[in-house]
């Protein structure tokens, strides 16, 4: 039997670039989920008997929020439920299933690399029947709706049991419990040269992977060590912890701090990785050799017709436009094109749905292709894996031999976190003002060329995304962005994005900090950000 459950609307449940993140105390409040679950199947409204993915990175609330879901979709006319095993799925994972399966759409509950436990974050994000996440028509008509809710629906039934195989009725409905892990490492079996990685492994190939207390522990397991042969233990942090462990569960140089302590130590293997709270994201180190996400992306693009999956070649490359422009040149030298979008996984869907890219990646760590309308940080790890077995090269001698031939975009991203929103929206209002008066303007050695708000033409669909970041780009190529990240659950986070270019010939192995110099003082210069934000440095530099 449906019962309806009066409510009252809820100020600010309007999702971000990847859902709705709050802290867990306010997630945990009456009817503060259930009136954001309802809204997206308000909005969605599911066809009779459709099926519903969900599931989640494990995090403090995850449990709570699925029984919850289940039933609201129950009482909502969906049929069927698939759920991860103890409400685990990766996103990349969740992507995948939706795709598999059929799905109408899923509910992937994360806050990606933020903390987790009682006191953090929790997050809900509603994905489309491509597996992508919905596309701003949709998010916001859910954060509409959210504002005019009057009442959610539920059925009266025990909670599921999330942790046997098998399947339940709820209701109507039925909710299938899925091994979370079987479907995504099978497809990954299609696409990687599993047999040349476990000759490499039996010739000596080493390797680490810190899966951060978080969710691919066991997909890390079953393929690294399981399917590919690295030995017990290569995969650290392997299980998935509703706090994290106490850590952030966010792959870069101060929260893997453990991770290139191995990698630029004495002992360190071949090859090191690490992925995130909910596995979308993705680190690459070598043995003393740190690859950013942009020049990952770069560098997978170039050499992943030798796995099988790409062996066709690529349709074309995606990047989000605080991304570096070292991906453009391998588009450029291959003869496909090269897409920039708004920062947003959403965007490319489009793209990769219109057979018009097939590899994507953000510099926020978050590389993917058309397997999925999900970032895959596991996947990335593998390309890498794969292109290092057949070439038979480290990760260091790739790298050189790359920068050799395109040129090096020295690169970083500053992160000022939880800033007064005031202060951040006066910071960037202020700049906004002021670019048109930059070109001509000279800042040490730098002089401004071009200076604009970005603004996204979608080549798919026509439509337009404005204000998408402040962009001051130099002569000789080098480039500040600055943005407003909307992935965070308190006050605001500042992102300044810093990318020197170096051609072939040039200095191509100097220190990143010292190549920035000049970009690093020209950024505050441009827009006071000590004036504004008090802060002397950023929060975290990747």
């Amino acid at each position: 039997m449906i019962v309806t459950v009066p409510t009252t609307p809820f100020a600010g449940q309007k999702p971000g670039t990847s859902g709705l993140r709050k802290k867990v105390k306010v997630f945990a409040q009456a009817n503060y989920a259930e009136n954001f679950i309802q809204s997206v199947f308000d909005v969605v409204r599911p066809e009779p008997g459709a099926i519903l993915v969900i599931g989640g990175d494990g995090r403090y609330h995850n449990r709570t929020v699925i029984q919850q879901a289940i039933r609201i979709a129950a009482a909502n006319g969906y049929g069927r439920v698939l759920v991860g095993k103890g409400g685990i799925l990766s996103t990349p994972a969740a992507s995948h299933v939706i795709r598999k399966y059929g799905a109408s759409g899923g509910l992937v509950l994360s806050a990606s690399h933020n903390p987790g436990g009682p006191d953090e974050d929790f997050g809900i994000k509603y994905n489309i029947a491509n597996g992508g996440p919905a596309p701003e028509g949709i998010t916001d008509a859910i954060y509409a709706r959210t504002q005019g809710i009057d009442r959610w629906l539920t059925v009266e039934t025990p909670d599921v049991d999330l942790d046997a195989i098998g399947e339940t009725a709820v209701g109507t409905m039925t909710v299938a419990v899925i091994d979370p892990v079987a479907d995504y490492a099978d497809l990954m079996e299609t696409l990687f040269d599993f047999a040349a990685i476990r000759q490499a492994v039996a010739d000596g190939l080493t390797a680490t992977f810190d899966a951060m207390s978080a969710v691919t522990g066991p997909y890390a397991i079953e393929i690294l060590e399981k399917r590919l042969g690295f030995p017990a233990g290569t995969v650290r942090n392997g299980i998935p912890l509703e706090d994290f462990g106490g850590h952030h569960p966010d792959p870069n140089m101060v929260h893997a701090k453990e991770l290139f302590d191995t990698m630029f130590g004495p002992d360190a293997p071949d090859f090191g990785a690490a992925s995130d709270g909910d596995g979308d994201r993705n680190l690459i180190v070598g043995k003393a050799r740190f690859v950013t996400p942009s020049d990952s992306l770069a560098m997978l693009a170039a050499n992943a017709h030798l796995a099988p999956g790409y062996a066709a070649g690529l349709k074309g490359i995606a990047r989000s436009m605080p991304t570096s422009a070292a991906a453009d040149r391998v588009a450029q030298a291959l003869g496909i094109p090269l897409y920039e979008t708004p920062t947003g996984w959403k965007f490319f869907g489009n793209l990769l749905d219109a057979g018009m890219a097939t590899i994507c990646g953000e510099e926020s760590a978050g590389t993917g292709s058309d397997h999925v309308r999900e970032k895959d940080g596991l996947w990335a790890v593998l390309l890498w894996l794969n292109i290092l077995a057949v070439r038979k090269i480290s990760v260091d001698a790739l790298a050189r031999e790359h920068w050799a031939l395109y040129g090096r975009n020295y690169y970083a991203r500053h992160d000022y976190e939880a800033l007064p929103t005031e202060a951040a929206d006066a910071l960037m209002s202020e700049l906004s003002a002021s670019l048109s008066t930059l070109p001509g303007k000279a800042f040490g050695p730098l002089t401004v060329a071009v200076a604009d708000s970005f603004s996204y033409l979608d080549p798919v669909d026509g439509s337009t995304s404005a204000n998408q970041g402040l962009r001051v780009l130099f002569e000789g190529g080098s480039r500040i962005v600055f943005r407003l990240s909307g992935t965070g659950t308190e006050g605001a986070t500042l992102r300044v994005y810093l990318e020197r270019f170096e051609p072939a010939g040039g200095e191509l192995d100097r220190e990143t900090p010292d190549m920035l110099s000049d970009l690093i003082a020209a950024a505050d210069a441009i827009a006071g950000i000590v004036r504004h934000t008090g802060r002397n440095e950023p929060s975290v530099i990747t």
